[in-house]
């Protein structure tokens, strides 16, 4: 599938998911955002996390998020980026 439109059939469970991993406010940037994302495209997701969340619970969450979209999903954390950033100026909202 495209990875916009698995995002948009899934939006729902996608937040669910992030929310069991400790993550949230969930958002797509990349192609997806642009809207120029084809079925090679992966989705790319940014992420605010709560404080006890490590990067194996973020690979966790990328790994089970793939599963559930059926695409694949590069996720980063929005912590470390300053709020002008490229990423979080171009994010959609999930």
């Amino acid at each position: 599938p495209v990875p916009d439109e698995a995002r948009g059939q899934h939006r729902v469970e996608l937040e669910e998911l992030a929310t069991g991993y400790g993550l949230r406010n969930v958002r797509v940037f990349g192609a997806a955002a642009q809207g120029t994302d084809a079925t090679q495209s992966d989705l790319d997701i940014v992420v605010t996390r709560s404080l006890n969340v490590g990067l194996l619970t973020i690979s966790e969450f990328a790994i089970a998020a793939e599963q559930l979209l059926g695409v694949p999903v590069d996720v980063v954390t929005d912590g470390g980026l300053p709020a002008d950033h490229p990423i979080l100026r171009s994010t959609v909202v999930v």
